[in-house]
């Protein structure tokens, strides 16, 4: 697709505009939304083709793909109005929020209304959920998609790879694992403070750590080997790395992990706030 909207510009939004400046081939157009103006701005003044649009409306018009990617509660605010015609394709990357909630906050004209409800009728155009990680920039992670669109799996081949999945429920776990991820960044700086409080410079310290795993992170690149077979070779038997293992993440912090996880699957699958009818005035 030769024009991209994306409508919410945070992390997630930013990371897909940087990973679609390829300098060795053809980039599509961006139509950014202001919402989020101080990154869009920045984004439009460093890359050419990216473009900065006046409302959501006017970057759902441009594009051929429309990215939602504003927060989950604040889907109705952010899209409140917005018409959406059936020859487009949006990707809904808001966590939690199926298509079938999506659908019924979009319209594809609020100039008509059903006279049973008095609501706009619900966009016809074709809804994709994706899981774009910010390493999209980089080109170097795979995007999990439901349901396989063509055009959608193609538009993430570029940016890392395209992982269509089955159904829904397989779709929920796979944003489950993506809730993990800052809780990794959290135990990087617990290491690092660790260090800092028994002497170590705290630059010293973070530098070490950043060097350890990213180290950890291209062994992970090697899919021959699993992660069972990955930990194992990284360790020695009785040595110090098998002692903080199966002394801290022993079968009750894995079970915790376990159980936590499962409390989100059912968060993601039955969440708290639920899409509110469209009627018009």
């Amino acid at each position: 697709m030769k024009r991209i909207g994306i409508i919410g510009v945070g992390e997630i939004g930013r990371a897909l505009v940087e990973g679609l400046r390829d300098p060795a081939g053809p980039t599509p157009e961006v139509f950014l939304s202001p919402r989020g103006a101080r990154t869009s701005a920045e984004l439009s003044e460093r890359y050419e083709g990216v473009h900065v649009c006046t409302d959501n409306q006017q970057v759902a018009d441009r594009s051929e793909l429309v990215i939602v990617a504003v927060r989950r509660q604040d889907r109705h605010e952010a899209l409140a109005g917005l018409r959406v015609d059936r020859s487009k394709v949006v990707l809904n990357v808001m966590a939690g929020v199926t298509n079938d909630d999506l659908r019924s906050v979009l319209t594809t004209d609020t100039t008509r209304t059903t006279r049973a409800t008095r609501t706009a009728p619900a966009t016809e155009a074709t809804l994709v959920r994706a899981i774009p990680l910010p390493s999209v920039r980089e080109r170097s992670s795979v995007t999990v998609t439901y349901p396989s669109h063509p055009a959608v799996d193609t538009f993430f081949e570029q940016l890392g790879g395209a992982l269509p999945v089955a159904d829904e429920a397989a779709f929920d776990v796979f944003s489950a694992l993506t809730g993990t991820l800052t809780t990794h960044y959290a135990y990087l700086a617990t290491l690092t403070s660790w260090a800092a409080g028994h002497g170590i410079p705290a630059h010293d310290a973070e530098h070490y750590v950043r060097g350890l795993f990213q180290a950890v992170g291209r062994a992970l690149g090697d899919e021959t080997r699993s992660l069972q077979k990955l930990s194992a070779d990284h360790e020695t038997p009785r040595g110090n790395n098998e002692r903080i293992r199966t002394t801290w993440f022993d079968e009750t912090n894995a079970t915790t992990l376990s159980s936590t996880l499962d409390d989100l699957l059912s968060d993601l699958r039955h969440p708290p706030d639920h899409a509110h009818p469209r009627t018009t005035p």
